[in-house]
């Protein structure tokens, strides 16, 4: 095969991926940056109970969020977000509500959340711009 291929497996391209933030510590912090439109704090156990986990699972993903500076977490505490975390996080929310736009048209559907939830990691921020251009051509009145 031609050594200046750019095909990998699935796995390849995850380690060839340099974020530092994964996939999982994304929907942490997209649901905490959801509840956080409500709510000035976000307890572990409402987050636990929002993400269908174990409260130690919630408690140990904020430390790993506070360990790269998006919230502010203490122990048995209230998560806030940094500026750093705020900003991502509506990253985050805007990525799912374009996708779940644009998956709705496609489908003819009222919810599309599962789908969206498995798919939004993949994509990057052009691709994700390009597909809410779309989505705005596709919800404009036909003239």
């Amino acid at each position: 095969m031609d050594k200046g291929s750019s095909f990998y497996t699935f796995k390849g391209y995850q380690l060839n991926n340099n974020e530092q933030i994964t996939s999982s510590m994304e929907d942490y912090l997209e649901m905490i940056s959801r509840m956080l439109k409500t709510k000035e704090v976000v307890r572990i156990s409402e987050l636990a109970e929002k993400l269908h986990v174990k409260p130690s699972s919630a408690s140990k993903m904020a430390g790993n969020l506070k360990y790269f500076g998006l919230v502010i977490f203490e122990k048995y505490g209230y998560i806030k977000l940094t500026d750093a975390g705020e900003a991502l996080g509506e990253y985050l929310l805007y990525r799912h509500d374009v996708l779940d736009k644009f998956l709705r048209f496609v489908n003819n559907s009222e919810n599309e959340t599962e789908q969206v939830e498995k798919i939004e990691h993949f994509l990057n921020e052009k691709t994700i711009r390009n597909i809410e251009r779309l989505v705005k051509d596709l919800y404009a009145p036909q003239t």
